[in-house]
């Protein structure tokens, strides 16, 4: 008898409702409401309010920063802070369609002196091990900035 072994499959749900115009708002349970408008770029009318495109890139911010703090936890990385700056370029793609055509992220993270390459390597593996990023169909560049800091109390 054979047995076929499943891959672990994970859910995620949200529910996003219309509002007015051109809002709405995102909701999982248990977690607070996010409201969410089209951005000033394409004729919103609401600049307070996140936007899709800032959901985006910040999924994908997030995830890689989240990644490298499980990591840095994971391997004993002194991690004295920790900061990923992103920006996702909007434009006419290769296959003609305007969108996304990729991401341009700065990750700047500070630890112990001795540990500076230590860091940088597991940077590497955080990109890699991004679930949100390598589900991504555009390119994602990463500028790693690393520096030594004292600890924080």
């Amino acid at each position: 008898m054979t047995t076929h072994v499943r891959p672990k499959e994970f859910r995620f749900p949200v529910a996003v409702a219309w509002e007015q115009g051109r809002r709405t708002t995102a909701r999982i349970e248990g977690k607070p409401v996010l409201a969410i408008a089209t951005p000033p770029e394409f004729r919103g009318t609401d600049p307070g309010v996140w936007s899709p495109e800032d959901a985006f890139v910040a999924a994908a911010a997030s995830c890689l920063a989240v990644t490298i703090a499980g990591l840095a936890d994971h391997e004993r990385l002194p991690l004295r802070g920790l900061v990923v700056g992103a920006e996702g370029v909007v434009g006419r793609r290769e296959d003609g369609r305007f969108g996304f055509t990729r991401i341009e992220q700065t990750v700047e993270l500070t630890t112990e002196s001795g540990r500076e390459q230590d860091a940088r390597a597991l940077i590497g593996r955080a990109e890699q091990g991004c679930l949100v990023s390598v589900s991504l169909d555009l390119p994602v560049q990463t500028t790693v900035l690393v520096s030594v800091g004292a600890e924080v109390s």
